[in-house]
């Protein structure tokens, strides 16, 4: 996953109620009606919601009868932490091997 990917997924999942329904969903698919008893916004609010989460696969949708089913993407959702996990740490290959280090002046 590029920076520019990761990036992108992460001001999706900053929003707080975005994350609260990413947890929600992380203990199995749920219709959008349960979502909403969980919540105090409207059904337009929650839609947005979804439509964002889906739109950047952290959530997959299917259709059952009338009723739109949710659950976690869990293989990008692990794929996301693990990035993020690497940020903090001495990996290989690691970007930082890229930088031409002693060209700076002391």
């Amino acid at each position: 996953m590029t920076y520019k990917e990761l990036s992108s997924k992460l001001k999706i999942m900053a929003d707080p109620s975005r994350l609260e329904i990413l947890d929600l969903l992380s203990c199995g698919e749920l219709c959008a009606y349960d979502l909403l008893e969980h919540f105090s916004f409207s059904q337009p609010t929650l839609s947005h919601h979804m439509k964002s989460l889906v739109e950047k696969r952290l959530v997959l949708s299917r259709k059952d009868g009338t009723k739109t089913m949710y659950r976690l993407n869990h293989a990008l959702i692990t794929d996301v932490t693990g990035q993020l996990s690497l940020l903090g740490s001495n990996h290989s290959p690691c970007i930082c091997e890229q930088i031409q280090k002693g060209t700076c002046e002391s």
